[in-house]
């Protein structure tokens, strides 16, 4: 985070840079089903992020020594296309915040997925971000909860994730990358709808415990808007699927 000193004007009258109200999210778009070679996979637009999720398996864990006999082992690997963002996180290869990350995404779906259902076997998770405007990891982890769902593994609950951060002594919701940058706080957190049990909380900054308190009350509100858009692009791929049987059996 930037010092204060070099920092714009985040609040102008009320209303951050991009018209929204503090509590107020992007514009969210999820697709399901766009990867004809994926177990399942989605496509989510949050904003001006573009977030691409495949998803294979369950199937053998190559190398064998690295299998449970208990459970899957879930793989992930977050990564950023290297034309996604002018900021030089989208570079190639392995870089440590790509793997921080892949490491945090991945221990939040050990905490849903149920992976005794699968032993000797994996999951792997591959999350692109085709275009940043921050948020990427929390966005990442909203699009691979529904690709999870379309490939038909097992959870106890769909997963979403949102930012809220802090501006001076305004608390405000889901941060584009120039309220990333230059925020007082940042906390990316990951919940599941029914329960909002927290699998993912970081914190970039302080918030009081007020602050923290409204920021938790800020995600979990709007929690519920990005599970109602994850739990319908689910159902159009599946009325999608019919769709397309009923036009086959027609078309024989």
């Amino acid at each position: 985070m930037a010092s204060k000193a070099n920092r714009p004007k985040l609040i102008v009258d009320g209303k951050r840079l991009d018209g929204r109200a503090f509590d107020d999210l992007r514009p969210l778009k999820i697709i399901a089903g766009v990867l004809k070679n994926a177990n399942g996979s989605a496509y989510l637009e949050q904003g001006n992020n573009k977030v691409l999720v495949g998803v294979y398996g369950p199937r053998e864990v190559i190398p064998k020594r690295d299998s449970d006999p208990t459970k899957a082992v879930i793989r992930c690997r977050y990564q950023m296309a290297p034309f996604s963002s002018i900021e030089g996180h989208g570079r190639t290869g392995p870089n440590r915040r790509a793997t921080e990350i892949s490491k945090v995404i991945k221990e939040a779906f050990e905490g849903v997925v149920l992976l005794e259902e699968f032993p000797n076997n994996e999951i792997d998770v591959y999350i692109e971000i085709l275009q940043s405007d921050g948020g990427t990891r929390a966005a990442g982890l909203t699009a691979a909860s529904v690709a999870l769902a379309n490939a038909g593994i097992p959870m106890k609950d769909l997963v979403y994730a949102v930012s809220a951060g802090k501006v001076d002594d305004d608390v405000i919701l889901d941060l584009n990358m120039i309220e990333d940058n230059y925020s007082d706080a940042d906390m990316p957190t990951a919940m599941t709808h029914r329960n909002n049990d927290i699998l993912l909380l970081q914190m970039d900054g302080e918030f009081t415990k007020e602050q923290f308190a409204k920021a938790l009350g800020m995600i979990t509100e709007a929690g519920k808007k990005i599970s109602a858009v994850q739990r319908q692009a689910l159902t159009d791929v599946y009325e999608r699927e019919e769709k397309r049987t009923k036009t086959d059996e027609v078309t024989l």
